[in-house]
């Protein structure tokens, strides 16, 4: 079974950068990594975080499906909650009928950021877990024009009407959703880069409990996990100190800090933060190719996946595009390619 390898890109604004210059990464990194062959390319949605570019991945996606040729492009994900179902769907039919066959619509319940951004993003947002569920039902009524009687979709249908749908891709990094995916027939991705603990229970059970749907015949998984490849160990060790400090200050609440190495090196960890820092570990891989190799490998044998989802951040923009080369040339690309 050959591995399949996809990007999740969050159109992070690097340190000393702006927000134009992120999104035309964004555009650099599609094509780079069309080429290279991945197999798909999603982008997060997130709200008053001023690090990251990224508020709309439907406009992104629209932009970058047009500079690319194989790359399925897809949200990962909508936080369906912030929006109304029927523009959604609207939104996703659009982008499916410009790109047939090439567009995902992954969904998640968090709010993309803090509860009071949601709020104003959505008023009547309840933040109840019927809700959610309601929303899901209207969402797959809406794109598969089922226009039953007595419900709204008689009289209100998702426009274009097109003869093919989006793909629909539940995420989720508590586990609870992979029992949401499996009633729906939706397929899964799991977000070990938020939560290290519990994925591959929460895909087993999914895998046990999948409901066949008109739209997915049987279950389809990916587990999703920050990835740096290095060319030296010094190199990923700087990027994973990075990590570390980072992931711990955003549970701080620090969101918008964006540190470089050299800020961070000395900083001196309390027994408490150290302890974080390694339970933070798991949720990313780092070092050099043969380290990096392994460790994507075992991923996706515990997690029983043919594909691996993977998020990178980096100093640079080079160094994050050579890390994405630097897997390619391990999982997709034939080694007489860079001979």
């Amino acid at each position: 079974m050959k591995l399949k390898l996809s990007v999740l890109d969050q159109t992070p604004i690097r340190r000393g950068s702006n927000a134009r210059e992120a999104l035309q990464e964004s555009i650099a990194l599609a094509k780079f990594t069309d080429k290279l062959g991945y197999t798909r390319y999603w982008l997060s949605e997130h709200h008053n975080i001023l690090t990251l570019a990224g508020a709309a991945p439907e406009v992104l996606i629209a932009r970058l499906a047009g500079e690319t040729k194989n790359l399925r492009f897809g949200s990962g994900g909508i936080m369906l909650p912030n929006h109304s179902t029927l523009k959604v769907a609207e939104n996703f039919r659009l982008l499916e009928a410009l790109y047939p066959g090439r567009i995902d619509l992954g969904i998640g319940r968090a709010p993309g950021g803090d509860r009071l951004t949601a709020s104003l993003l959505n008023p009547s947002n309840t933040f109840s877990p019927q809700d959610y569920i309601q929303q899901i039902v209207d969402m797959k009524a809406f794109l598969s024009d089922d226009a039953t009687t007595g419900t709204v979709h008689e009289k209100v249908r998702a426009i274009p009407r097109i003869d093919t749908q989006p793909e629909l891709w539940m995420l989720t990094s508590s586990g609870e959703s992979a029992y949401i995916a499996a009633h729906f027939g939706m397929a899964l991705s799991f977000a070990q880069f938020i939560n290290p603990v519990g994925g591959p229970e929460a895909i087993r059970a999914y895998r046990q409990q999948f409901k066949p749907s008109a739209q997915l015949q049987h279950p389809k998984v990916s587990v999703g996990v920050f990835v740096f490849c290095g060319e030296t160990e010094e190199k990923a060790a700087q990027v994973q100190a990075v990590m570390d400090y980072r992931l711990l200050s955003i549970e701080k609440g620090k969101i918008d800090e964006s540190p470089s190495y050299e800020s961070i090196k000395s900083y001196a960890y309390s027994r408490e933060e150290l302890a974080r820092v390694q339970y933070n570990r798991l949720r990313t891989i780092t070092g050099t190719p043969d380290v990096v190799k392994e460790k994507i490998n075992q991923l996706a044998k515990t997690f029983d996946v043919d594909e691996v989802v993977i998020s990178t951040f980096a100093d640079t923009f080079e160094d994050r595009l050579r890390s994405y080369e630097l897997i390619a040339e391990m999982f997709l690309l034939p080694a007489d390619v860079f001979q």
